[in-house]
């Protein structure tokens, strides 16, 4: 299918649309050939094994990570034109937190791209960052360095950044990786509550067990697309095992996708 083409009413409709995705490093493919079309108004987690190439096909579609090939459309448009419909929160191990930054300037810096520089009014940035803290819980570390944050409330503040951007689709890389109960709960009633205003977002996801309750959308990935769609509908026990190499034990597949009668039944 040629480009042109492949631009559909799905594809202009959609915040994020890839084909024939493919990364490689040292010759070898870590992400091969992918489709997806990431539905508007979703709350879509990828989901796959250790070395799938998750964060990797996130980085490339952004253009973070060079790749080999593949089209990458932000409502129909190339993505290179759209950048600024997209926010993104990266992992946390990929931060400098030793940078001498308040918790107010990180989160200011999510307004800076849509600025020019004589636009710039201290006050109502300021304003408009801690509106976005106290979505998050965290107007009160305003003056904090950012070093000095436990990693929870770490992540509270790049949340809150992308939160400033107001970007119809928001990218997060394993958004709860190293944060508290407490600190997962409170990230997914934000980003719910960003769903419910219509928007989109996509995060890399590890916890297999919270699928369901979080989300509406998967796509499960081992270098190539296993499936995607509903989570009612893809979550089953059938891709899981494709996506996993049959990894998975029995007891922990009826965890996951309930009974195995009815599990069945939906991957059919």
């Amino acid at each position: 299918m040629n480009r042109a083409a492949w631009v559909s009413e799905e594809v202009a409709a959609s915040p994020l649309a890839v084909q024939g995705l493919t990364v490689s490093y040292d010759h070898r493919p870590v992400v091969y050939s992918v489709d997806f079309v990431t539905p508007p108004g979703s709350m879509t987690a990828i989901v796959g094994p250790n070395g799938a190439g998750k964060s990797t096909l996130l980085k490339a579609a952004m253009g973070i990570t060079r790749r080999l090939t593949g089209d990458v459309r932000v409502f129909g448009r190339p993505i290179e034109e759209m950048s600024r419909h997209i926010a993104y929160v990266p992992q946390r191990n990929s931060i400098d937190w030793d940078f001498p930054a308040t918790v107010i300037d990180v989160v200011a810096m999510g307004l800076f791209r849509n600025l020019r520089w004589w636009q710039f009014t201290r006050r109502r940035h300021r304003e408009q960052a801690m509106e976005s803290l106290a979505r998050v819980g965290m107007e009160a570390f305003a003056e904090r360095q950012i070093g000095q944050l436990s990693g929870g409330q770490q992540q509270r503040v790049f949340l809150a950044r992308a939160l400033t951007q107001e970007a119809e689709l928001t990218i997060l890389d394993e958004p709860f990786a190293g944060v508290d109960a407490a600190t997962e709960k409170a990230i997914v009633e934000v980003l719910k509550r960003l769903r419910e205003e219509g928007r989109t977002l996509l995060c890399v996801h590890h916890d297999l067990a919270t699928v369901r309750d979080y989300f509406d959308h998967v796509l499960l990935l081992n270098v190539r697309r296993i499936a995607a769609g509903p989570v009612e509908e893809v979550f089953t026990e059938r891709n899981l095992q494709a996506t996993y190499g049959g990894r998975l034990s029995t007891v922990q597949l009826t965890r996951l996708v309930g009974d195995p009668v009815a599990a069945a039944q939906r991957s059919e």
